[in-house]
């Protein structure tokens, strides 16, 4: 398991926390923001791979912001999953691509 913290932009929360095995996302937690909202998202996205939070959550935006709570976790899980490839040795990496 390879755990992650994401210093969102523009947004009241100020960092997401999540855990990655693989692709498959495990333990989001969000600091600061809307608390039932955000105690809300990672119940429902739990477990959920990379690329089915960024297709449902990408660019969601809240209010005049330029992007939101969701839309930062969609970009947090996608820094995560870019920062494990890099830090993997690359059998590892061809085994995933498979």
């Amino acid at each position: 398991m390879f755990h992650y913290d994401y210093q969102t932009e523009n947004t009241c929360s100020q960092i997401i926390s999540l855990d990655l095995d693989g692709d498959v996302v495990h333990n989001i937690r969000f600091t600061g923001g809307c608390n039932g909202n955000l105690k809300a998202i990672p119940i429902l996205v739990e477990g959920w791979t990379v690329g089915q939070i960024e297709e449902k959550l990408s660019g969601i935006l809240c209010g005049r912001r330029p992007t939101s709570c969701a839309d930062q976790l969609a970009k947090a899980v996608r820094s995560a999953y870019n920062k494990e490839q890099d830090s993997a040795p690359e059998g590892i990496i061809a085994a995933l691509e498979m």
